[in-house]
């Protein structure tokens, strides 16, 4: 990448994620965490009974929507649970210290309750797409429910979307894993993806649900299983650590290998951006997959995006940020890519094998990821360009899959800049959005939860 390119996203990525983003996603979030009256704790276990099929909700067979809560989800989870949660927890550890681990945490409780309001909305007031699809997303909640002085915000989050939801990240990890480990070459890993994801796009949402239903599951369960391995072993320091990530959080200084110096904001900035990039609450991603879901109410698709957040970032990045704690020392691998990082944690927790483990789940959760990313591009894509003037979903597909041959070659800080500012910048239209129809979200609420007695 040109240097002038490089420098620009890496002055323009601090501006975005500077103080203003930080109120706004845990500031806006904490707002309406207070103003649902701790919906999370609440609707718990009903979202849990959706999402199982236990339950199943009057009119949802006649209503609009392409697929089920559990595809939804799905495909929610394709896009979150992904290399942000084995490679971006180290970044933020070695960014931000243990305690941005806690801020990991605080921003993923209230993002469970962020989302809910998003994805509600998201239902509330869907759209079609140039094909006459049925769509959610904040691009449609602006265009239907606000103004029309509020319209261009709708563009500029679908023209952010286009550099947000582009899977840089996950083709750069992966090519840049199986070279340290397997000697391959980024670019062979880069050519193998473009032919993967090209042929799963060419099959719709459809092909693209079944894929991401089939491995989300598979692929969660088998990380894991892998975490508790070394957990288990370990298990008489994991007390130790964390009321050391609790103390580092609220300190601003690192606890572990000498590392040092870190400020409180700065800490918690960390914390807060890589659960962001991380679970997407806030961002304005997940509504646009639960947009399709095929409910008559909203607000049980709302319940269901909510544990998104839970399973992502409480679980699977709690488990990454422990391994990484308890194998390696943060000053030993300051300076090192964030899969590098777990790669190694993996390897001296898991002599022999831990490389190998750690593979076979960098390639299921940057696959997954890749497909997921492309779903939401896509719709940013149809919404700006209304399918290219009649050139289709193949002018979108062979965009797309090119920038992964790009991504799988290009430098790990340019990727990591170019995502985080086009994601930060949409989380500004969604949490206004978000903020202005809130009560339209809890008047909706209390008629749910009084239908079903919650």
């Amino acid at each position: 990448m040109p240097q002038f390119v490089s420098q620009f996203f890496s002055v323009l990525v601090d501006w975005v994620w500077g103080l203003p983003l930080i109120i706004v996603l845990m500031g806006g979030g904490t707002i309406l965490f207070l103003y649902s009256g701790l919906l999370p704790l609440r609707g718990f276990s009903h979202a849990i009974k959706l999402v199982t099929g236990k339950l199943r909700l009057e009119g949802d067979d006649q209503a609009q929507g392409q697929i089920t809560h559990f595809q939804a989800l799905s495909n929610a989870l394709a896009a979150t649970v992904g290399l942000g949660n084995i490679a971006g927890v180290a970044v933020a550890i070695t960014q931000g210290g243990p305690g941005a681990v806690v801020w990991m945490w605080i921003a993923a409780v209230i993002g469970m309750n962020t989302k809910f309001f998003e994805c509600t909305l998201a239902l509330m007031y869907r759209g079609k797409d140039y094909r006459g699809e049925v769509q959610g997303g904040p691009m449609y909640v602006i265009v239907n429910a606000l103004p029309k002085a509020f319209t261009p915000l709708a563009y500029f989050f679908a023209f952010c979307g286009l550099i947000g939801c582009m899977a840089l990240f996950q083709i750069n990890q992966l090519s840049g894993y199986m070279q340290d480990q397997y000697q391959i070459e980024p670019i062979s890993v880069g050519v193998v993806c473009f032919f993967l994801v090209f042929f799963i796009l060419k099959g719709g949402l459809k092909r693209l649900s079944k894929v991401t239903s089939a491995l989300v599951p598979v692929m969660a369960v088998f990380y894991i299983l892998a975490c508790l391995a070394v957990l288990i072993a370990n298990a008489e320091k994991i007390p130790g650590l964390l009321s050391a990530i609790v103390s580092d959080a609220f300190t601003g200084e690192a606890m572990f290998g000498g590392a040092a110096g870190y400020g409180f904001l700065e800490v918690m900035r960390v914390g807060v951006k890589r659960a962001a990039f991380s679970n997407e609450a806030g961002v304005g991603t997940a509504p646009m997959a639960h947009g399709n879901a095929k409910t008559s109410e909203p607000v049980s698709e709302g319940l269901v995006a909510m544990l998104g957040p839970f399973l992502d970032t409480m679980i699977i990045c709690t488990m990454t940020a422990l391994v990484v704690l308890i194998a390696v020392p943060i000053e030993s691998v300051k300076g090192l890519g964030g899969i590098t990082i777990t790669a190694r944690a993996f390897e001296v927790a898991l002599p022999g094998m831990g490389s190998h483990v750690l593979g076979i789940a960098v390639l299921l959760f940057s696959i997954t990821t890749m497909i997921g990313m492309a779903n939401y591009n896509e719709k940013c894509w149809n919404f700006m360009f209304k399918g290219a003037r009649g050139l289709g979903e193949n002018a979108f597909i062979t965009v797309f899959c090119s920038t992964l041959l790009i991504g799988a070659v290009s430098e790990l800080g340019d990727v990591v800049n170019i995502l985080d500012t086009g994601y930060g910048l949409m989380a500004f239209p969604n949490m206004m959005a978000t903020l202005i129809l809130a009560p339209k979200v809890k008047q909706a609420m209390k008629e749910y939860f009084s239908k079903y007695k919650l």
